[in-house]
């Protein structure tokens, strides 16, 4: 087994205190010849760690296939001096594949006493609300707008690795250390990705909120609600979400969001049909103690979707009721409305709801 080790700059791109303490957080990433633990093997290991005020980069490599079970060895128990593990999407493929590896000879070692950050799975619930093509970390990295190039695939590494196995080149030796290094190196270049989940798992606080009127495509006036939120927390790249009634934008602290108002007719549908009867002629439902003096023939029992009365106005919408009594085009509409006032947003518990609410949405 070759070890080596060295001082690195580490661009803290990132508050780690989120994380956690530095000194015990440990950056790693693995190289193997496969994607399975039972039937591939591992044969490089980099971490990247914080001593005595610097960045180091330590990387274990398994010069011969025997000396898979040493690096196995050393890597865990390095580990013990360590209290979390960030990687991306090492909960899905590294730690399982490791933990193969220890089982194919039979060594002791697991994770159990740290702490795994997985960097995909903590974004990975963002992915429709950030617009991502993708959950690669090149992806990630051009969202970010982080051009890195990579001139080399895993599956590419394989190759040249079997071919060190056999020749002992140097030049084949070092394209493996360096592609470890760099994706190493590129961990931190993706790590303000963190700062969208931050940004957004935070309780907003409504600093505005305005009312526009503007022409819709017919030429008519339509009105909308513009709502600008702030936590304390900002996004190092701006981005956009729309749908039908919502459209989001979020640019440094400030996540701005337009709902599009209803202007018109709904319905109020009543909870308790069974007491009503649904007047034919008028389109409309009245209690059972008043319809009594209706005429037979212009009125029958009333069902949930016919038991309603109709309202004119202007309405906010809303996809779960945050608000009541709330109005709908259809009976079971997912979709419901509250008469609107600019008073109702004056409820900050209810406005932070209301926005989460329109995130999660548009996050579907």
């Amino acid at each position: 087994m070759i070890t080596l080790h060295k001082t690195i700059e580490f661009q803290e791109t990132y508050p780690l205190e989120r994380i956690g303490r530095k000194e015990e957080l440990l950056f790693f990433d693995i190289e193997t010849t496969g994607f399975s633990g039972e039937y591939s093997t591992l044969y490089l290991i980099g971490c990247v760690y914080y001593e005595k005020g610097c960045w180091n980069l330590v990387q274990w490599f398994a010069d011969t296939l025997e000396a898979e079970q040493e690096l196995l060895h050393t890597f865990f128990e390095f580990l013990k001096g360590f209290s979390k593990v960030i990687h991306f999407n090492g909960d899905g493929f590294d730690l399982p594949y490791l933990l193969k590896r220890c089982r194919a000879y039979g060594l002791p070692y697991d994770f159990s006493h740290v702490d795994s950050f997985d960097i995909y799975r903590k974004i990975r619930p963002y992915r429709e609300l950030l617009g991502l093509t993708s959950m690669k970390q090149k992806a990630i990295e051009a969202f970010l707008k982080i051009q890195r190039e990579d001139l080399y695939s895993g599956g590419q590494l394989i190759e040249v690795y079997k071919d060190y196995l056999m020749t002992h080149e140097s030049f084949l030796f070092d394209l493996l250390i360096l592609h470890n290094e760099d994706d190493l190196k590129g961990m931190p270049l993706i790590l303000p990705i963190l700062s969208y989940p931050d940004f957004l798992e935070h309780k907003f606080h409504l600093e505005n909120q305005e009312l526009i009127s503007q022409p819709d495509i017919f030429g008519r006036e339509h009105q909308s609600l513009k709502l600008v939120c702030k936590n304390g927390f900002s996004v190092p790249t701006g981005f956009q979400r729309s749908n039908s009634v919502f459209s989001l934008e979020a640019e440094g602290e400030l996540l701005s969001i337009t709902v599009d108002l209803f202007e018109g007719e709904l319905k109020y549908f009543y909870p308790d049909y069974k007491n009503y009867y649904y007047l034919i002629y008028e389109d409309k439902a009245i209690h059972k103690s008043v319809a009594e003096y209706v005429d037979k023939e212009a009125r029958k029992k009333a069902t949930a979707k016919t038991c309603y009365t109709r309202q004119t106005g202007l309405y906010l919408p809303q996809f779960s009721p945050l608000w009541s009594p709330c109005l709908q085009m259809e009976h079971k509409d997912k979709i419901t409305y509250v008469p609107f006032h600019m008073n109702l947003f004056q409820d900050e518990q209810k406005s932070s709801l209301y926005i989460s609410h329109v995130l999660d949405v548009l996050g579907r």
